[in-house]
């Protein structure tokens, strides 16, 4: 259209041309017309001349040399434009190769099929070439700038700007709460944010079975076997079973992305969207809060300075799995502060090292015996005897006065007078749990348990769940609670993702621990298990099927708590010989059941090597009746049959 429009107004003076020369002939030819005398015969207006090389004839060869010098003028005005236009598309194809190639500005007619190497040529000085993006490779037959408008963020780095489900987290609760999402709303987008490099994968194994694998590189495959012998990864699902987050607005059935390496800064509860620690905004529909938490710390040790922190470990992740593997591979000696449940298991799977490389493990904690919190004194003191025979050097009673590093070793200064010299700290004393959050999102924090308090449903708000360890809930048995164990980041993940699809369940499922000491003495545990409470214990003789393999060995997975289900408990036949005895003093406790007694309730029960009986506790607890005599509870555990 541009074009038409231009030769017009070229061809247009030549038409005003011709069309005035045609006028002045009609008037010269009129005017001639009247000086003829009368008697002549009048002139004749005639389309064909009546002499050769008549004004006639001069009109039309006018007009027609005219119309041809137009058309001429036109073609040659369209072949320059048709010209200049492909010269300056050269030109800029030119421009694109420069910040891949850096050559010499010369046009290319096909761009190379690899992009070329980038050579340290000088660029040219007739028209520099912009730096090309750091450790990006431009394609030539794109522009090295994207026009305005355009998101130039690589696809595994962009984040939708809504989500229906927003999982703030990435461990067992997060993923429990999307596989229960996707469930019952199968086209259902959800994204996991996390601050982890790693996708969703189960802590458990980190302090138990990838200890004791035989694989040399069971660092980088995080691959272990199982006590009953099958091979499993760490990780819930493989890469392929997520979509990238770029993709979740174009998904048509949906599906679940994981944004690794993401941490939210800023909730913003009323406007239902939260800040990433890149200033991303994210808006959601609904949120679920699974930030679990972060390992304690001792102070002395904080204080100490940056020489005992860099020998210092805090296990959580994978990556502090494979650091202390790869550090307790080449130094002598290692201490373990800290007497409960990963403190323990740790010491056990570097105690059996020990035997094979002389490392020297080293256990200590201000506790009389190892688990001195949770199990009775008399278990207590047989599991410290059972750790010391995994190769560990126990020291109870052990408060930490200071801790300094001298000539490459740390010293270890007890309140007592006691010193202790090693080459690297383990410190696992708790979990703090992770609240960041509460401030900026106006959410409720537990003073007494920590984490953000929540209702029967899991809710903080209408439209925000909290998970796992972080969730402060009410047990409507045992009163307010907060958990720090895989069987309750699985099932309150599973539950909350169900009433953010509008479920509204309550959470009343009484949920299970369990810890292994090697593959010969694992115990399972519900409820309040708490040292200071009055117990009952019931002791039988163990067997060969008493143990963690083979407990796994007949239910299949190492997981024990994937086995575990919330149906009721029915009551199985009770052993008929007669009621056991109760015995502290017994130096051979096998297996047996525990009770834990609240004004004469029972508030918690560890089955010691006895395995899938976990409904039949959770059954006694939930029904919170007074029991005259538990000698006949016990029977229901079958503990003395063979």
């Amino acid at each position: 259209m541009l074009k038409c429009r231009t030769v017009w107004k070229k061809l247009a003076p030549l038409a005003r041309a011709s069309s005035t020369v045609c006028r002045q002939n009609v008037r010269r030819a009129g005017l001639t017309n009247g000086r003829i005398p009368a008697q002549a015969p009048a002139a004749r207006m005639s389309t064909r001349p009546t002499v050769p090389g008549g004004e006639n004839s001069v009109y039309f060869l006018l007009v027609g040399a005219a119309v041809l010098g137009g058309g001429v003028y036109a073609y040659q005005t369209v072949k320059g434009d048709t010209k200049r236009y492909q010269e300056r598309i050269d030109e800029i194809s030119s421009r694109q190769q420069k910040p891949t190639t850096e050559e010499a500005p010369a046009i290319q007619s096909e761009p190379p099929a690899v992009p070329q190497p980038k050579p340290q040529a000088a660029p040219s000085p007739e028209e520099p070439s912009p730096p090309a993006p750091e450790a990006e490779v431009v394609a030539p037959s794109e522009t090295a700038e994207p026009p305005a408008g355009v998101d130039s963020t690589p696809a595994s780095l962009k984040v939708p700007s809504h989500i229906p489900y927003l999982l703030i987290g990435g461990g067992t609760a997060s993923f429990a709460a999307a596989r229960s999402i996707r469930a019952r709303d199968p086209g259902a987008r959800v994204l996991i944010v996390t601050d982890e490099p790693d996708l969703p994968y189960m802590r458990p194994p980190l302090s138990k079975e990838l200890w004791f694998s035989d694989d040399p590189s069971v660092t980088e495959t995080l691959r272990f076997k199982q006590w009953n012998g099958k091979e499993r990864s760490i990780y819930f699902q493989p890469a392929s079973f997520y979509i990238m987050p770029a993709e979740l607005d174009t998904a048509g059935n949906g599906g679940v992305g994981v944004l690794t390496g993401k941490r939210v800064v800023y909730m913003d509860v009323r406007g239902n969207k939260v800040k990433l620690d890149d200033d991303t905004e994210i808006s959601y529909d609904k949120c679920l809060i699974a930030t679990g938490g972060v390992p304690r710390n001792l102070q002395v040790i904080e204080r100490a300075g940056e020489d005992v922190m860099k020998k210092t470990t805090l296990f959580r992740k994978i990556d502090d799995f494979r650091s202390l593997d790869k550090v307790s591979r080449n130094i002598k000696s290692i201490t373990i502060i800290g007497g409960g449940f990963l403190g323990s298991e740790l010491a056990c799977a570097l105690g059996r090292r020990s035997n094979e490389s002389g490392l020297e493990v080293i256990q200590m904690y201000p506790e009389k015996g190892n688990m001195g919190k949770v199990l009775p004194e008399y278990l207590s003191n047989w599991t410290t005897e059972k750790v010391k025979k995994e190769g560990v050097k126990i020291i109870t009673e052990a408060l930490v006065k200071s801790v300094t590093c001298k000539d490459d070793k740390l010293e270890i200064q007890l309140k007592d007078g006691r010193l202790v010299k090693t080459d690297h700290i383990v410190a696992a004393v708790g979990l703090e749990p992770n609240v960041e959050l509460a401030k900026s999102a106006g959410l409720e924090v537990d003073s007494d348990f920590g984490g953000y308090r929540v209702n029967a449903e899991l809710q903080a708000r209408s439209n925000i769940w909290v998970a796992g360890d972080a969730a402060c809930f009410y047990d409507i048995r045992l009163g307010r609670r907060r958990v720090e164990h895989h069987d309750h980041a699985v099932v309150s993940g599973r539950l909350a993702g169900e009433n953010m699809t509008g479920a509204n369940k309550p959470y009343w499922h009484q949920s299970m621990f369990w810890s292994d000491l090697g593959p010969d003495v694992g115990y399972e545990a519900i409820g309040i298990v708490d040292s200071s409470l009055p117990t009952v214990g019931v002791f039988a003789k163990a067997t060969a099927k008493d143990t963690p393999k083979a407990a796994t060995e007949k239910s299949g997975t190492g997981i024990r708590s994937e086995s575990e289900t919330e149906d009721t408990a029915s009551s199985p036949v009770a052993y008929s010989s007669p009621a056991p005895t109760v015995d502290g003093q017994r130096d051979d406790y096998g297996k047996g059941v525990i009770f834990y007694l609240r004004d004469k309730v029972v508030v918690g029960i560890i089955l010691w090597n006895v395995f899938n009986r976990m409904p039949i506790a959770r059954k006694i607890i939930k029904d919170g009746e007074e029991h005259a005599d538990l000698n006949e509870v016990a029977k229901l555990f079958n503990i003395h049959e063979d």
